[in-house]
């Protein structure tokens, strides 16, 4: 069974925002520490995935060695924005447009590659987005997370903040509704005004619809470790025995240790240690390389020979 595997380069600054932390605007950064922990273990388990990139990340002279570094060890390069605001889909057309094509010019201008594949910064998405990315020659959106647990995770970010209220009011939306369990959980292809895209869900845990991306077995393996590695596989069983094709995803604060990023600590399992993250990523990778054929998204979103499932936009 094919499947695919894809990492979200969410700058340091980008959580501090969302958070409410000031400090963000001088767009602090770990990707000169992140991006080559992440390739070294890529390399070690012989994969090639999607990085999706953030264009104000893209943008700064000071990023541009590191992800050419990417490129250079053969991944795949998504659009993940130029500002980064999980609230990106309540935007006017014209601001939506905006933020695609300038991330996507500062990606270009950074990597010497034109990225075709898009995900929303919070899994942002809507049918005008989808319009968007299609006219704009992308081949495929990788926004959807169905899960009914948004609101949870919403509760708990803002609980752990002192947001003004106009700040809570622009983040309502934040990390989806608890209906967002009933969508779809595997590719397909949404037809728009401007031409058919592939939507490639994140997937979540067949029937329970729970994640099981590795930030959320993070949380877990600071419970345990026997429970993180339990759940791992039964996730992916669930998904071979439901015939579901995963894509499955990797965040950097996958690859940062407890004590190397305090700002953070905030974040749900970021009281784990390096060491512990490490083996966990490690464990996670290989669990999943061992039961599917992993690829980068746009071979997963567009493969010749399968069965396309086509859906209205």
């Amino acid at each position: 069974m094919k499947a695919s595997l894809s990492l979200d380069l969410d700058n340091k600054w980008s959580y501090m925002m969302v958070h409410g932390d000031p400090e963000w605007r001088s767009l602090p950064s770990y990707l000169d520490v992140v991006v080559p922990r992440f390739l070294e273990l890529l390399d070690a388990h012989g994969l090639k995935i999607t990085v999706f990139i953030v264009g104000k990340d893209a943008q700064l002279p000071e990023h541009g060695d590191v992800l050419r570094s990417i490129v250079a060890a053969g991944h795949e390069i998504g659009n993940h924005s130029h500002s980064h605001e999980p609230w990106f889909h309540r935007a006017t057309p014209s601001t939506i447009e905006s933020e695609i094509a300038r991330a996507e010019e500062a990606i270009v201008s950074a990597t010497g590659v034109r990225p075709r594949g898009f995900r929303g910064p919070g899994y942002s998405r809507s049918p005008r987005i989808l319009e968007i990315l299609a006219r704009r020659g992308y081949r495929y959106d990788a926004s959807v997370l169905s899960t009914w647990i948004g609101p949870l995770a919403r509760a708990y970010y803002l609980r752990s903040t002192q947001l003004p209220p106009e700040d809570e009011r622009q983040r309502s939306e934040l990390f989806g509704s608890f209906g967002d369990g009933l969508g779809p959980n595997r590719r397909h292809v949404a037809h728009t005004p401007s031409g058919e895209i592939a939507v490639v869900p994140v997937t979540t845990m067949p029937l329970l619809r729970v994640p099981i991306h590795l930030s959320y077995v993070m949380h877990l393996r600071t419970i345990s470790r026997s429970l993180a590695r339990a759940y791992v596989n039964t996730a992916l069983q669930a998904c071979r025995i439901s015939g579901t094709e995963p894509s499955l995803l990797l965040h950097p604060l996958d690859f940062i240790g407890a004590d190397e990023c305090p700002e953070l600590r905030f974040f749900p399992g970021m009281t784990l240690a390096r060491a512990d993250r490490t083996e966990m990523a490690d464990y996670f990778v290989r669990a999943y390389r061992a039961n599917f054929d992993v690829l980068p998204m746009s071979r997963h979103a567009w493969p010749q020979d399968a069965e396309q499932l086509v859906l209205s936009a």
